[in-house]
């Protein structure tokens, strides 16, 4: 779902710096939020471990990373949960699309799901964080460019959507968030993003990857999603 669009150099099988490149890319956030004239710490890394295994995600949490994202349910059933017992204070977000049979799952493992995108998906985070007694932070998605393809709730819907997962639902609705499109200017996205949140009280948005997230950031990201910079190319396969 979170597609990287500017990979690392190199192959999966060849070394890589994980620190050194979370290192930079941290500096890069920082000096992003700067330019903007937002502080140091407004904008929050979600490393994005997809397809990654230990060998990688070990380093960045080492390196006191400890904000990360993952596309698949069973993916990260494979991985987070000895990485959290090991590491109590990971935070594990759900960035990739969720199915109404995984949410059981899903509301088990993580701690953030970024792509509540329809009525009968967050009815369901509803009704199983209610049986298990844990109440995840959700982003609610918009698919700003409308593309068919694409999860996310249509912008002519999002305020309805905010109402019923906020005030009905009472989920703990902490903003929005957006892939654009990859062959448009992310910075329009970005704009309607932040006009939908800016009038629905929202703080968070959840917007940016490896190759936009200073335009996101400049507009007023308060997450950023970030793989490939940091980790390389991804390595396959990967169980789930």
């Amino acid at each position: 779902m979170s597609v990287e669009a500017e990979p690392a150099s190199g192959s999966a099988d060849a070394p890589v710096d994980v620190a050194g490149n979370l290192a930079a890319v941290r500096a890069q956030i920082v000096a992003a939020a700067e330019a903007a004239g937002r502080a140091a710490d407004a904008a929050t890394l979600v490393a994005v471990s997809k397809t990654h295994g230990d060998d990688r995600i070990r380093p960045a949490i080492l390196a006191g990373q400890r904000i990360f994202g993952e596309n698949r349910v069973q993916e990260a059933e494979h991985k987070w949960p000895a990485l959290k017992a090991e590491f109590p204070d990971v935070v594990l977000h759900l960035i990739g699309p969720l199915q109404t049979n995984k949410v059981k799952h899903a509301v088990k493992l993580f701690d953030v799901v970024e792509t509540v995108d329809r009525p009968k998906l967050a009815r369901a985070l509803r009704r199983h964080m209610d049986e298990e007694g844990r109440e995840l932070a959700c982003y609610l998605q918009v698919n700003t460019g409308e593309e068919p393809q694409k999860a996310g709730v249509m912008p002519e819907e999002a305020d309805d959507f905010v109402r019923l997962c906020r005030d009905e639902l009472k989920l703990d609705v902490r903003g929005l968030m957006c892939i654009p499109p990859i062959d448009e200017e992310p910075a329009l996205h970005f704009a309607l993003l932040r006009e939908i949140a800016q009038r629905n009280s929202l703080e968070g948005l959840s917007m940016g990857m490896s190759a936009d997230y200073e335009t996101a950031i400049e507009f007023g990201a308060t997450l950023v999603r970030v793989g490939t910079a940091i980790f390389g190319a991804r390595e396959y396969p990967i169980p789930g």
